[in-house]
């Protein structure tokens, strides 16, 4: 039994021989949030301490909000472990539809090595694939204990023989922006740029952006195409077929 003293030495920052233990206890018995569990640990000076939780993620309705907002630009929410957490319409278009494959399948690392859509959007796939091998090593290096890693980890071990293989050479590259030449089955080959933008707060979340390069008019006429496309494909299922034309491309739904 914790008393009213020890609370208030506590807040006072007056205790700091309390274990990371007790002090992990204390913020279960509150149930303090995240934020104030960290409060918690800097007043008794344990943060180099503090137990890693493995905790839900959510996207906040802001984030989905500015996804949505972002017309021309394809944008992908990522987790701490690089799970596909929320997505816009374009980024769908561009990739493959996220909402039909299973949460647990949800992962970008994961669908880059085996699923045949993402995979295959890729022009220069093994450079994709060797940079967010790479990356996703970086996410190990901070948390080492994470489960979801080790699952994610371990598929892919077992089930893909060039992840093994780079996985294995221990590289590591916090490669967060680049450019990259990807193909699409009803808008041929473009060009991307591709940046990170990470979370100000403490739960390892990014934000992927990729944005049609300036030297690269042609991009910008396949992203509006594609998000036209997605429409006319949705619109087409229920005459089951027809054609449509947008910005010099055509295709058939």
């Amino acid at each position: 039994m914790i008393s009213a003293d020890y609370y208030a030495r506590l807040e006072q920052g007056r205790i700091a021989g309390a274990s990371a233990s007790v002090l992990d206890a204390i913020g279960d018995a509150l149930r303090l949030t995240s934020d104030q569990r960290d409060y918690l640990f800097t007043l008794a000076k344990k943060t180099a301490g503090r137990p890693r939780r493995t905790a839900v993620e959510i996207i906040r309705p802001q984030t989905q909000l500015l996804l949505d907002n972002l017309v021309d630009t394809p944008a992908i929410a990522l987790g701490r472990c690089l799970d596909v957490l929320a997505w816009n319409a374009l980024a769908a278009s561009v990739f493959t539809d996220f909402g039909k494959i299973p949460v647990h399948e949800r992962n970008f690392v994961r669908m880059l090595f085996l699923h045949d859509d993402v995979r295959g959007r890729y022009q220069d796939w093994q450079s994709m694939a060797r940079t967010c091998t790479a990356f996703f090593r970086m996410s190990v290096v901070e948390r080492p204990d994470d489960p979801r890693l080790t699952e994610v980890v371990g598929e892919l071990a077992v089930r893909d023989q060039d992840f093994r293989k780079w996985w294995a050479g221990r590289d590591v590259d916090y490669q967060t922006f680049g450019t990259k030449s990807l193909k699409h089955p009803a808008a041929g080959q473009f060009l991307l740029d591709w940046q990170l933008l990470r979370s100000p707060r403490e739960d390892g979340q990014t934000v992927m952006v990729m944005t049609a390069p300036a030297e690269s008019p042609r991009t910008l006429d396949v992203l509006r195409f594609l998000a036209s496309w997605a429409d006319s494909v949705t619109s087409t299922r229920v005459t089951r077929g027809g054609s449509f034309s947008v910005d010099g491309f055509s295709g058939s739904g």
